[in-house]
This record gives structure tokens, C-alpha cells and sequence, in this order.
């Protein structure tokens, strides 16, 4: 009860914006898993966070108590050092879990990756497994152990035992809108990856139109938060910083992007998805000694996608996730007429013809993820039904030259594309009468921990360098809603 009656002052004392003590930070937390603290306190709360902002300290320290809140998970020694895993902030077209976890494992790293489900514009990885009939996401600590030990890797969600002040934190920020706090999105990631009990952790930060982030400045904001709360943690924390305005490969939809990772898993597939995965696996790889440099990482995670090892993983973790075993090795290795068969394929396939001349310029992500979820691709809130078979394939890319009739767009769907659907993904198609200047760049970052090294730009065609140290930023809170998964 003390922890009650106390609620109300910390409330003034954060809205005052005063730095609330570590121990009142807990005493907070502890009101909400032991439900002494009541709704309308909570979000008065996350209000004055929202507002007022916390440091470091206090981000670190909320972090913490969320993460205590609940059971960690235990590994066996062995394991120490091998233990990884990746997060995104949400993108479109963002099936990278699916192919990185299963290449990382074939590469001897343990990843226990907790993943989330869409909400808003983006796709959840859980959404995207679960379109594969019989996966199970919903593993107990024990059954995670269990498949890491056979198979090196699994792809779950929170279980109800893991930091429960963050499940109830996570609903409430959305109905009060105070998703966008950075402090609250640092603690309400790297809590659940703490419970992990992990050796390192790779960030994928996204930003432009269809991202958390507007911005390359609110991006790297946000990333060096994670970077330092996790080092905090004890563990080795990195981040990188990637667009998000055109869609992430060719394929949008959970049914469509599963048959997009495949064929990245066969060493095959588009090649902005190939170097993300290659990336952040190159990065995690030299973080836990498994390379040299992630020079090396990147070539040894191209190298377990091009030997068939990464697919072989992903197939026997279908298996060990609950896929029939006759199902599983059809679509890992079936005809594509095979791999439909098993995902079910939508009863209407609409290509879009461009309506003029010119050169793509660029494939907006936004307009077409929205006319997506319209079509049934997504949810409004959290329990909604999805249509797994809704989804989009772009048949142009940057730089290409269209003429007027040329299609350029198929979309999946059952149904309900009216002329205003179609008018809205006509406009994601920007042309241009003359060719790009230069192909477009997959600019990024990669932000690691403060006096290791600091921030350093690279394209598409570099690979992630260390570079020297940079200061930890304040905590400004990005504009764009929180996305995990």
C-alpha cells in the first residue's frame, strides 16, 4: 500500500520535471505488476514522462525494474557469448528475422529472438511465421530451451512469464499517446531483451516516411539510448541506422514475404534484403568473437545462405516450431505451385499498369502499406483477425525505365480494391522524365557503445567500420509511433 499512497507524489514530481531516484522508479513498477497502482495513475505517469523526458540514469533504471518484474530465461554456460539477437523498429516489407535468425544459428550463434505482431502500417515477424500453417509462436522458456539445443534458433513472442509491467506499459501507451517517448520505447525494448539473458544484440533503427523515425537525427537519437542502456545491461549492444521510405525487397504481405525470405535463404533474392541480413548477422558475428572483423561476419552469414545450411535451419525450425515435417520441406525445397499450395494464395491478382512514361524514381512504402491494410493485411488493434494471402509484388524497381501500360505493381487480394485503393498505389509510383543522377544508396549507420567507437555513414556498397567515440545524446522524443517486433 505505501507504494500506492507514495504514487501520486512521484507523479508530481515527474510532471514537475524533477529526476525520479531509482528506488521510486521501482516502487512505480512494482505498483503496476502487484496492481496496487491504478490505470488512470499509470498513464498519468507515462504522461509526465511523455512530457518532461527521463535521463539516462532514470531510462536505464526503468529498464531495469521492468526487466525484474518477471522470469529471465537461463541458458547453459556453453552458451555464454553465443547468445544473440536482432530488433527492428518496423518497416514495410522488413521480413529480415526470418532469414538472419536461422543464418546466424547456422553459423553456431544461440538465438532465442522474441519477436511482436504488427500494429498500424508494418508487419509483424510473428504475423509473417503464423501464415506458415501449424507454426507455433507461443513456446513456454523450457520448449525455447529445448529448440535451441536441436536447433540453434526459434521465433517466439512474449510469454506471459517476461517482464509483465511491460505488457501492461505497452497497452496503456497506446490509448494515452505517449507511444512516441524514446525513453519509454529504449525500456520497453531492451527490458524484454535483458530477460533474454543475451551476449549481444544488433538494432535495426529505420527511418523516413514509413518508419518510427522521420528522421536520421530522431533515428540516431533513439539508437544511441539502446546502444548505451545495453551496455549498461551487460551486454555488447550495436545499432544501425536504415531508410524506410520505399519497401524493404520486392514482396509486401505475410504470405508473400515468407516466399521472399525463402528465396534469400537459397541465396537467392533481392539485393537490399541480402545485404540488411548480411549486415546486421557480419556485426553480431564479430561482436561475440565468432569473427574476426565484420568483414568476415558478412562473408561467413553469405556463406551459410549460399551452402543451403541457414535454409536447412530455418526448415528443421519450422519443424521444431510445430510445422508438419512433410509441409516444412515443401516449402523450403518444393516447386513454387508447391510453396502456394501450402500458403494459400488469394483469389484475385491485380496488376497496375503506369499511367504515364518515365523513370522510377522511387516506390513509395507508405501509401501501399496502408491500401494493404485496408485490404485485410493488417490490424487496427491488438486481437484483430489478418488475411495472411493479402499482399504486393513490385515489378519495377529504382532506376528503371517504365513506359505508359507497363505494370508495374500486383497486388494479392480477396476482394474490396476500389478506384480510391488503386488511385492511392498509383501514387506511391514517383517517375521522373530523366534517369536517376545515381542508383539509390542503402545509407547507414552503425552507432556502438561510447568510447569503443562512435557513429560512422556507409553505403550500400561499404561495410560496417569501427569508428571513434561520440557523446551520449539527450532524449528528445521521436514524432512517429513506437513499433516492436
Amino acid at each position: 500500500m505505501a507504494a500506492q499512497a507514495s504514487l501520486p507524489a512521484l507523479i508530481r514530481k515527474k510532471r514537475d520535471g524533477h529526476r525520479l531516484e531509482e528506488a521510486e522508479i521501482q516502487s512505480f513498477v512494482r505498483g503496476i505488476t502487484q496492481g496496487t497502482a491504478q490505470q488512470g495513475q499509470i498513464g498519468a505517469m507515462l504522461m509526465a514522462i511523455r512530457l518532461r523526458g527521463m535521463d539516462m540514469c532514470e531510462t536505464l533504471a526503468l529498464t531495469r525494474a521492468m526487466a525484474a518484474s518477471g522470469r529471465a530465461l537461463a541458458w547453459p554456460q556453453a552458451w555464454h557469448g553465443r547468445l544473440v539477437d536482432k530488433h527492428s523498429t518496423g518497416g514495410v516489407g522488413d521480413k529480415v528475422s526470418l532469414v538472419l535468425a536461422p543464418a546466424l544459428a547456422a553459423c553456431g550463434c544461440k538465438v532465442p529472438m522474441i519477436s511482436g505482431r504488427g500494429l498500424g502500417h508494418t508487419g509483424g515477424t510473428l504475423d509473417k511465421l503464423e501464415a506458415v500453417p501449424g507454426f507455433r509462436v507461443g513456446l513456454s522458456p523450457e520448449e525455447m530451451r529445448d529448440a535451441l539445443e536441436r536447433v540453434g534458433c526459434c521465433i517466439v513472442g512474449q510469454s506471459e512469464e517476461l517482464c509483465p509491467a511491460d505488457r501492461v506499459l505497452y497497452a496503456l501507451r497506446d490509448v494515452t499517446a505517449t507511444v512516441d517517448s524514446l525513453p519509454l520505447i529504449t525500456a520497453s525494448i531492451l527490458s524484454k531483451k535483458a530477460a533474454e539473458r543475451l551476449s549481444a544484440l544488433v538494432l535495426d533503427v529505420k527511418y523516413g516516411d514509413a518508419a518510427l523515425c522521420p528522421t536520421r537525427d530522431n533515428a540516431r537519437q533513439l539508437a544511441r539510448s539502446l546502444v548505451w542502456v545495453c551496455s549498461q545491461l551487460g551486454f555488447q549492444g550495436s545499432a544501425v541506422l536504415t531508410p524506410m521510405s520505399q519497401p524493404l525487397g520486392r514482396r509486401l504481405g505475410h504470405s508473400l514475404e515468407v516466399l521472399e525470405a525463402l528465396e534469400a535463404l537459397h541465396g537467392r533474392g533481392p539485393p537490399d534484403l541480402r545485404h540488411l541480413v548480411t549486415m546486421l548477422g557480419g556485426l553480431l558475428l564479430w561482436q561475440c568473437g565468432l569473427a574476426r572483423s565484420t568483414e568476415q561476419g558478412q562473408q561467413l552469414l553469405g556463406s551459410a545462405l549460399d551452402s543451403g545450411s541457414a535454409l536447412a535451419t530455418f526448415k528443421a525450425m519450422l519443424e521444431v516450431q510445430g510445422v508438419a515435417s512433410n509441409m516444412a520441406q515443401l516449402l523450403c525445397t518444393g516447386t513454387p505451385a508447391q510453396r502456394w499450395q501450402v500458403l494459400g494464395q488469394a483469389s484475385i491478382q491485380e496488376e497496375l499498369k503506369a499511367l504515364q512514361g518515365g523513370w522510377v524514381q522511387q516506390i513509395e512504402a507508405l501509401p501501399l502499406a496502408h491500401v494493404l491494410h485496408r485490404l485485410g493485411a493488417g490490424r487496427e488493434r491488438a486481437g484483430d483477425s489478418i488475411n495472411h494471402r493479402v499482399g504486393a509484388e513490385l515489378l519495377v524497381t529504382a532506376g528503371q525505365r517504365l513506359e505508359e501500360g507497363d505494370a508495374w505493381l500486383r497486388v494479392h487480394h480477396d476482394g474490396g480494391l476500389d478506384e480510391e485503393g488503386r488511385k492511392a498505389l498509383q501514387a506511391a509510383l514517383c517517375l521522373t522524365p530523366e534517369p536517376p543522377s545515381s542508383p539509390p544508396e542503402f545509407i547507414t549507420e552503425t552507432i556502438l557503445p561510447t568510447g569503443e567507437s562512435a557513429a560512422r555513414m556507409v553505403t550500400c556498397a561499404l561495410n560496417p567500420t569501427l569508428p571513434a567515440a561520440l557523446p551520449l545524446p539527450a532524449l528528445p522524443a521521436p514524432r512517429a509511433p513506437a513499433l516492436d517486433g
